[in-house]
């Protein structure tokens, strides 16, 4: 049986950039392979590719897979693409033709179908929660990297950690 994946959709990776703390995202579920689609990959720009590109190629602690759905995936994948961009859609239909968990803070576009179709998700502040049930981050840094994200022009909710509960077990 294949380990199960986490998914990544570019806003967790750009949060995680922007809060200066990528390198340890897929440190926080370290019992999951952590991946992000192509379509997701061609999402991201700039600087932040570039740290992601540290990732992928230095760390070697996230892959790039080639998304290339077949029979009924590819047709859910072309539903998807009706109303939510290349990304969310290849996450969405990778993750429900998979079973695998997807991670992303975009929840107008993902809440909704995940739960209908039992996909797991996580989004930003479940994974500083598990890194703070870890020990991998304090409250203090979790609290200090959402500040730091919205700062820089991101969308999180403006919220102490403490008050932050996942309804995701892992």
């Amino acid at each position: 049986m294949s380990k199960v994946k986490v998914v990544l959709d570019a806003d967790v990776i750009i949060h995680f950039s922007k809060g200066g703390y990528l390198s340890i995202l897929p440190t926080i579920l370290s019992g999951y392979e952590h991946i992000i689609l192509d379509k997701v990959y061609e999402e991201i720009k700039y600087d932040i590719k570039a740290q992601l590109d540290n990732q992928i190629n230095l760390l070697r602690n996230i892959t790039v897979e080639k998304y290339t759905p077949k029979g009924a995936e590819m047709v859910e994948f072309a539903k998807l693409l009706k109303d939510k961009g290349k990304g969310e859609s290849a996450c969405l239909a990778y993750c429900r033709f998979n079973q695998n968990v997807i991670g992303s803070s975009n929840l107008s576009d993902i809440k909704t179908y995940c739960q209908t179709n039992n996909i797991t998700y996580l989004t930003t502040l479940d994974f500083l929660y598990f890194a703070i049930q870890k020990g991998i981050m304090s409250v203090t840094e979790a609290d200090a990297f959402i500040q730091s994200v919205i700062k820089k022009d991101s969308i999180l909710p403006n919220i102490s950690m403490t008050t932050f509960t996942s309804n995701v077990t892992i």
